[in-house]
C-alpha cells in the first residue's frame, strides 16, 4: 500500500517498515520486497549486504522472483563474492518454477560456459522454454546458437523439451520443473 500509495499517501520510508514487520514473521513475498527496497535504496540506504540477506530467505521458501535476484546477486557480485557456481543454482531454481528471465540467463550461462560446462544445446533448451513463457530475447539467442547445432543435438533437444513445455505451461503455477 505504502510503496505505491494505494490508499495511504505514498511512503517508502513507511512502506520498509511494514515490509519487516511482515518480513520477521517469515512471509516471502515481503522479504523479497524488503530485499528489493535495500537493493535499490529505495526509503533505506541502499545496502546490498542486506538486500542479499532478505533475497535469500525468500529464495529459501521457493519464492522464484527472490532465487533469481540472489542467482544475478551472485552473478554480478553485488553484496556477495562473485560466485558464478551459485548463480547458477538460484537461476536453475527459479527457472524450475517457471521465471523467464532465469531460464534467459541460464541458457547465457551455458552457451557462454559460466559457472557450468559450455553447452550449447542446454543453452538452446532454457532458451527455448524462455521463449515458450514469451521472453522474447530468449528466442533471439535461441535462433542465433541454433546455427551451430547438429540435426542430432536439436533432435536431442527436442524429445527433452517436449515434455518440459507440456509440463511448464500445464503447471507454471505448481512450480513446474524441467
Amino acid at each position: 500500500m505504502y510503496v505505491n500509495g494505494t490508499g495511504v499517501p505514498q511512503d517508502d520510508v513507511e512502506a520498509v517498515k511494514w515490509y519487516r514487520k511482515s518480513a520477521e514473521q517469515g512471509f516471502a513475498m515481503a522479504q523479497f520486497s524488503l530485499g528489493v527496497m535495500y537493493a535499490g535504496g529505495t526509503g533505506v540506504p541502499q545496502d546490498h549486504v542486506e538486500a542479499v540477506k532478505w533475497y535469500r530467505m525468500a529464495a529459501e521458501q521457493e519464492y522464484a522472483e527472490a532465487q533469481y535476484n540472489l542467482g544475478v546477486m551472485y552473478h554480478e557480485g553485488t553484496g556477495v563474492p562473485q560466485d558464478h557456481v551459485e548463480a547458477v543454482k538460484w537461476y536453475r531454481m527459479a527457472a524450475e518454477q517457471g521465471d523467464a528471465e532465469a531460464q534467459s540467463n541460464l541458457g547465457l550461462m551455458y552457451v557462454n560456459g559460466t559457472g557450468v560446462p559450455q553447452d550449447h544445446v542446454e543453452a538452446y533448451a532454457w532458451w527455448s522454454v524462455a521463449a515458450a513463457g514469451g521472453y522474447a530475447d530468449a528466442a533471439k539467442n535461441r535462433d542465433i546458437v541454433k546455427e551451430s547445432l547438429s540435426g542430432v543435438s536439436l533432435h536431442r533437444v527436442s524429445d527433452g523439451l517436449r515434455s518440459c513445455l507440456k509440463s511448464t505451461a500445464a503447471n507454471r503455477a505448481n512450480q513446474a520443473s524441467c
